[in-house]
């Protein structure tokens, strides 16, 4: 059995942390890359920055605080934010993370998926997987060019009536809906050439009410690659459920760390005494 990964994420603006709530009332919270020592010393598994500029005229901000991170920490690193070409994830790579997670290229253009796990490896293409739970009157954006395609249109959209699919997948940071099934989606993306699945809750990021474990546990028993459950942690008991009941390979979290509220080594400690296989 492998070891559960506990995961902080940084929200990286302009080469600086940002902390905020929605994105809003953004405030600096430091260097990254000072940050990221610090939860190297706090025996973080993995680290992820969330580039929030996420525009070609700022990414060579981020590619230089990849590399800079890269020289001084050794835990393995993925970048998400507006990657669209293969281009961005090759400078990403070359820069010295070891991961790209995609998230609305994904959507425009699912065999983006294939081609860049052709080109670098299965292993470093993460899918960003954005889900929020369905509700009547939900409105989606129109359909992208691709769902004319016959074989993805049986295995994506949401069906009508709604019933069966429960969940639904967001793109450009939650703010646009899409009607596709989310647990059919991390399956294509699988399908695709995908490493591993990021999952969020859109309904409890920022919540602290915990993961949405029925989301979660239905996904990651849907495919056979690793599921980072994301959104909603506010105690350490959050994280075993996430592990445990929701059957996620790792947990991420942002602001019980941000906050200092816990440390990683206080939620690998809780976690171990409660059985769960972690690296101390």
């Amino acid at each position: 059995m492998l070891a559960k990964r506990i995961i902080p994420c940084l929200d990286v603006r302009d080469g600086r942390v940002v902390k905020g709530v929605n994105f809003k009332n953004l405030i600096d919270a430091g260097d990254p890359v000072e940050n990221a020592k610090f939860y190297d010393e706090q025996g973080a598994d993995e680290l992820v920055f969330l580039d929030i500029t996420a525009s070609h005229e700022k990414r060579k901000i981020i590619l230089d605080v990849v590399a800079r991170t890269a020289d001084d920490v050794f835990m393995p690193l993925t970048v998400g934010g507006g990657i669209k070409t293969i281009e961005d994830i090759r400078d990403l790579l070359n820069s010295g993370c070891d991961k790209v997670s995609i998230n609305t290229t994904a959507v425009i253009n699912p065999y983006f998926i294939r081609d860049a796990a052709e080109r670098f490896g299965s292993q470093c293409i993460v899918v960003a997987v954005d889900a929020k739970r369905i509700k009547e009157g939900m409105v989606y954006e129109p359909e992208e060019p691709w769902f004319g395609d016959s074989f993805l249109k049986e295995v994506a959209p949401c069906p009508l009536p709604l019933a069966p699919c429960r969940w639904a997948i967001s793109t450009h940071g939650g703010r646009k809906m899409r009607q596709i099934d989310a647990v059919k989606w991390a399956k294509k993306m699988e399908d695709l050439g995908a490493g591993e699945i990021l999952l969020t809750s859109m309904d409890r990021d920022g919540t602290k009410d915990g993961y949405d474990i029925e989301l979660t546990r239905t996904i990651a028993e849907a495919v056979s690659i690793p599921v980072v459950a994301s959104g909603g942690v506010g105690t350490l008991e959050h994280l075993r459920e996430g592990l445990v009941e929701g059957k996620a390979d790792a947990a991420l979290a942002a602001s019980i760390y941000h906050y200092r509220e816990y440390t990683v080594r206080e939620s690998k400690e809780y976690l171990k005494s409660k059985g769960v296989l972690v690296r101390l």
